[in-house]
């Protein structure tokens, strides 16, 4: 499939959280885009999706194999490399790869602890308000990723429009509104901060549990 889109995955260094947040004007992006491991990292695969760059990178990252030499393994067996644009981070590193056939509009960037990349983008500025935005924001690494996604949005976005959006989030104390899903609606993102706002207010309702198994079980795809 191919999904013109733009995303961010980070880590949070105080509680080891890794997640990514994405729009794009494909439909159900959460299906096949973020990968996110408790421990491990947390991948995006976009452009013409290769979904073993994250199924299979998460499992290399897993043996002990740094996020860059997973992905970059799996891209050289890949014969469509130059169609893949995949970011992804573990404890230490970020990667990024843009292939060369991924369209008009595309890139990524690099940060501290976190990458965002984009194809088929409305303009050049999306990419560096999601930076600029996330740099600046402040609080759990849900909130900070949700927030970047809408400065992308608000910056342009997907050229072709607007149609499904995502955030998971990997966490040793996992919370509703880790995993959102808004598989088909005229405005992605703005329904996915409505759904980030009403399972905040859930998960107040329900408390924190200790080990986080009682959240194990109740938090799943939240989808409109």
């Amino acid at each position: 499939m191919r999904a013109g889109t733009f995303s961010i995955v980070a880590r949070d260094p105080k509680t080891s959280e890794f997640g990514v947040s994405t729009a794009t004007a494909a439909p159900c992006v959460g299906a096949f885009l973020p990968f996110a491991l408790e421990g491990v990292g947390a991948i995006a695969t976009q452009a013409w999706v290769n979904v073993n760059l994250g199924y299979q990178g998460l499992e290399l990252m897993r043996t002990g194999l740094s996020v860059k030499h997973a992905i970059e393994a799996l891209l050289d067996d890949d014969p469509g490399r130059s169609r893949r644009q995949v970011v992804g981070v573990d404890a230490k590193l970020v990667f990024g790869f843009t292939g060369e056939d991924c369209g008009d509009s595309k890139g990524h960037i690099l940060g501290d602890g976190f990458a965002v990349a984009g194809n088929i983008l409305a303009n050049d500025e999306i990419l560096t308000a999601m930076v600029g935005t996330y740099r600046k924001s402040k609080g759990e690494l849900s909130h900070r990723l949700l927030v970047a996604v809408e400065a992308g949005q608000e910056a342009g976005g997907d050229r072709r429009g607007k149609l499904s959006a995502a955030l998971l989030v990997a966490s040793s104390k996992p919370k509703l509104y880790h995993n959102l899903r808004v598989d088909m609606s005229e405005d992605p993102v703005r329904e996915m901060r409505r759904l980030f706002e009403k399972c905040e207010r859930m998960q107040e309702e329900y408390g924190d549990d200790e080990d986080g198994e009682e959240l194990r079980r109740k938090v799943s795809c939240v989808r409109r």
